[in-house]
């Protein structure tokens, strides 16, 4: 397994950008991992903010719902791969299996068993950003309490089998182990 760094913080807290800056230490090509889709002006804006603010120097692999497939598919390939982030990620995997109804929970997990599985295999360095949702009022409707279980479930996962983890809040990075 190689080295898996697991990163969360607030919406906006300074996490992308602390991630961007870890991969840089990894030095040659670096790959971001995109899983947002912009499905309205405002995301398309910020993604293009995002491109932007990283330049050339990276390769960006836009992959919003099959992301253990992306990561097998190149592993050895750059010299790390920032997944930018997980929490979209579920989002759209909630999104997708929302028709299941009480399934969906245990179908979005058993996806997000199968990144963990993968994150154990693959050679490359990883960096997985994802937010913290789960610290603020208990959500008023069903689907928005299923997303921060569901959330909380997966940053729980993926934090305890990385070899780092932080938590970035107001733009200041907080080691956590």
């Amino acid at each position: 397994m190689a080295r898996t760094i697991f990163i969360t913080g607030g919406a906006r807290s300074g996490k992308s950008v602390f991630a961007e800056k870890l991969a840089g230490g990894f030095g040659g090509q670096l790959a971001y991992l995109a899983t947002a889709q912009a499905f309205d002006e405002e995301m398309d804006e910020r993604i293009r903010k995002h491109q932007l603010r990283r330049g050339e120097s990276w390769t960006t692999i836009e992959e919003p719902l099959h992301l253990p497939q992306a990561l097998a598919v190149n592993d050895g390939v750059f010299q790390a791969i920032l997944v930018d982030c997980v929490t979209l990620w579920l989002s759209n995997m909630l999104c997708l299996h929302e028709e299941l109804g009480d399934e969906t929970t245990e179908r979005v997990m058993e996806d997000v068993r199968r990144l963990a599985a993968t994150v154990r295999e693959v050679r490359t360095p990883l960096i997985f950003v994802s937010n913290e949702v789960g610290m603020g009022i208990v959500p008023d409707n069903p689907l928005a309490r299923i997303f921060r279980d569901i959330a909380g479930q997966a940053n729980q996962m993926l934090a305890a089998s990385a070899d780092e983890a932080w938590m970035v809040v107001s733009g200041i990075p907080v080691r956590l182990k």
